[in-house]
């Protein structure tokens, strides 16, 4: 969750409910310290507007999912704006009538602190239920983060085996290419020792001749 946004978000409810009791304060003034609390009331919206649109613009340079949670809750906010905006109207129109609101002041005052007192109760299950939905998501993106440092973690094991493997293979070769010189040092050798045969073996023949020769002569 945005920390950005959690300022924001303190400073409107704090706003919100001091607008909400100037308003109950202020249906019950006239002249002109009705005007000045009507002024007061005046700027407090625009403040409220001002971190409307400050939590507007945080929300909306967040991720998606945190984004769309932040966009709930914005909803309702802006609903509580409109509904502050509408009282304050109601109060600096003057559409009430005075002398009956003299007559029904008592009751008109609760009935507008009760109406307040459910606008904030509402407000706030559905702030608890927005943020038991952050948290959530929340414990979602910790695991997404876990599991992203286990997939890290076996890649690098993978990594490391391959590595093993790799020098394995080149193990091998070097062996395959150390057999390779020797069968051809062994093939010529075999070749030499055929050659060899070969020369003794005629040497041989040539003796024998040469032997069947004097013999020959020497009977002769």
């Amino acid at each position: 969750m945005s920390e950005v946004f959690e300022g924001y978000e303190r400073q409107y409810c704090e706003l919100s409910a001091t607008l909400s009791k100037k308003c109950t304060s202020a249906s019950l003034l006239h002249g002109e310290q009705k005007k000045q609390k009507d002024s007061e009331i005046k700027v407090g919206l625009e403040d409220a507007e001002s971190l409307i649109r400050k939590m507007d613009l945080e929300a909306r340079s967040l991720p998606p999912n945190i984004k769309a949670v932040l966009l709930a809750k914005l909803r309702e906010y802006k609903s509580d704006l409109n509904d502050l905006k509408r009282e304050a109207k109601r109060i600096a129109s003057g559409s009430l009538n005075l002398s009956a609101r003299d007559d029904s002041l008592e009751s008109g005052m609760a009935d507008t602190l009760t109406a307040s007192a459910d606008q904030r109760s509402r407000l706030m299950t559905s702030t608890g239920r927005l943020n038991q939905t952050s948290d959530r998501i929340k414990e979602s993106r910790r695991t997404m983060l876990e599991t992203e440092e286990l997939g890290v973690s076996i890649l690098e094991d993978l990594h490391g085996q391959r590595q093993s493997l790799l020098h394995a293979n080149n193990t091998l070769h070097g062996v395959d290419d150390n057999i390779g010189k020797s069968k051809k040092v062994l093939t010529a050798m075999s070749r030499r020792m055929s050659m060899n045969k070969w020369i003794i073996g005629c040497v041989v023949a040539v003796l024998v001749v040469a032997i069947i020769l004097i013999l020959y002569f020497k009977l002769n």
